[in-house]
């Protein structure tokens, strides 16, 4: 009965890391569209934020059912909880991936991002990419430290948003208020993916641990 028990729990974590694949997967091609003005490639990933939906309901069906027939304790009821925030969060990633990929519908054919963010705009999007890959990683292995090093990377993303607006503050600014705006959503949504990793690293440091943060005190070899 334990082993079937664990054996449902592996599964979910293996759901939680392909769900971190796919945000990766749907950011990428959602900077695609927005930096190449390609339609094709917003619709795609506006539609395939349904799957990335139906993992996360997928993943709170198989844990409200372990909830409820295995009643776990400790441990392992920690486990079950926080994998249902995590998949919440992880699902507001493939969102943010989205309301890119709607930016770059919006505008098309004309391009949302004026030439001077584009290179931001595609390091924000490599920032990205490094924090869905972390966070798949932390999750499959549980691993604290994992988890610490996806706030450093996160740091990198806060001082590319911050550039996004000394950029649109700049006197020399002459693209005009509606590619401020976009420019400012934009950079909002990359940032905001980050932070929905570091909320998914701070639970992995408690599954781990049993206490928030992710913090390096008291985690020296």
């Amino acid at each position: 009965m334990r082993d079937a028990f664990h054996d449902d729990l592996d599964r979910i974590s293996d759901d939680l890391v392909e769900m971190t694949s796919m945000v990766d997967a749907a950011m990428k091609r959602a900077t695609s569209a927005l930096l190449d003005t390609d339609l094709a490639t917003a619709e795609s990933v506006i539609a395939a934020d349904d799957d990335i939906d139906q993992l996360r309901r997928d993943v709170d069906d198989r844990a409200v059912d372990l909830l409820a027939r295995q009643q776990p304790v400790a441990t392992d009821l920690r486990m079950v909880v926080t994998a249902m925030h995590m998949a919440s969060d992880i699902e507001r990633m493939g969102d943010l991936a989205r309301h890119v990929a709607k930016v770059a519908r919006m505008r098309y054919p004309e391009s949302a991002v004026p030439q001077p963010l584009r290179d931001t705009i595609a390091e924000m999007a490599v920032v990205a990419e490094r924090l869905a890959a972390a966070t798949g990683k932390a999750i499959a292995d549980k691993d604290v430290r994992g988890a610490n090093e996806i706030e450093k990377i996160d740091d990198e993303m806060d001082q590319l948003h911050r550039k996004i607006f000394g950029e649109l503050l700049n006197q020399h600014w002459e693209h005009g208020t509606e590619a401020a705006v976009d420019a400012t959503l934009i950079s909002r949504y990359y940032e905001r993916f980050g932070d929905h990793a570091v909320a998914v690293a701070n639970r992995i440091v408690y599954l781990v641990t049993g206490r928030y943060g992710t913090e390096d005190e008291g985690l020296q070899d």
